[in-house]
């Protein structure tokens, strides 16, 4: 736990007023479903509809409010990204994550917002607006998950739960998998670990199921992008998880160079997973 208090109080205010605009871009993000999606296909083949941009308008728009001087950089407006340094303090956003659960209807799409440091998460918001649910932390402070209707600002949530990564199980683990992107290299890593129960889902619930405990690890062996990542990234760090890439490396952010783009990676609720299930790469 971090003692300066200064820094804490800093880092809980900013927790709230992001966690409000995070809110508020989940809320125009239901509000879209009363009228046409626009649903259109990106030259990456992944579909993008009018509530990615909705809820992309209000988290823009709020992040300039709070965080003026920071850079941003967000899946649908990646293109218009500053070319400034993103060595120091940046924020990773997207505004809709889990687009194709969105479309088919279901539950699962969340809003991630992620601050970055030195190329590091520091504190992530997941919001899974149709849920009612929230999950935050920053790194050294711990990480909670609010019960909170979509819209509504931090102050009214209607329920604030503590949350933490649980210890390897002797049983056998729980595994997050996805319902969208779940490639042959990761079925191919889960065959050599002790499964006891599968958890199929869309967007970065994942990761806050690990950080709560609910599952043990979440796979993803396949190439994704950073602002995919980095909330929950936090999340689960602040919740005491550690997040490794394909080879166990840690993951850096902010690499415009790689076009934003991360190998892969593996997100344990125990750190130490990895020795104790004697993996080898």
């Amino acid at each position: 736990m971090i003692a300066d208090r200064g820094f804490r109080d800093f880092n809980v205010r900013l927790l709230d007023e992001l966690s409000s605009i995070v809110s508020a871009a989940g809320a125009a993000i239901l509000a879209t479903c009363k009228g046409p999606l626009d649903i259109r296909t990106k030259a990456d083949a992944s579909p993008v509809t009018a509530a990615d941009h909705a809820a992309e308008t209000v988290v823009l728009e709020g992040l300039g409010r709070v965080l003026p001087d920071v850079a941003v950089v967000s899946e649908e407006a990646v293109t218009n990204s500053p070319r400034s340094d993103l060595s120091g303090t940046f924020v990773l956003v997207d505004p809709l994550d889990g687009t194709r659960e969105f479309i088919a209807g279901r539950d699962e799409f969340t809003v991630n917002v992620a601050v970055m440091q030195d190329g590091r998460p520091r504190l992530g918001i997941v919001a899974a607006p149709a849920r009612g649910a929230l999950w935050r932390g920053v790194v050294g402070l711990g990480a909670e998950r609010l019960l909170l209707a979509a819209g509504a600002p931090a102050s009214a949530a209607r329920e604030r739960t503590a949350i933490h990564t649980r210890a390897l199980p002797r049983s056998g683990l729980v595994v997050a998998v996805s319902r969208s992107h779940l490639d042959a290299r990761t079925q191919f890593f889960l065959g050599k670990l002790p499964v006891v129960e599968r958890i199929t889902c869309g967007s970065a619930i994942k990761f806050c199921q690990v950080a709560e405990g609910a599952a043990d690890v979440y796979p993803r062996l396949s190439t994704t992008c950073e602002w995919d990542v980095a909330a929950g990234h936090a999340v689960l760090v602040a919740a005491g998880g550690a997040l490794m890439g394909p080879q166990r490396e840690a993951l850096t952010y902010g690499r415009r160079e790689q076009e934003f783009l991360v190998p892969g990676f593996v997100a344990w609720g125990d750190p130490s997973a990895p020795a104790a299930l004697h993996l080898v790469d």
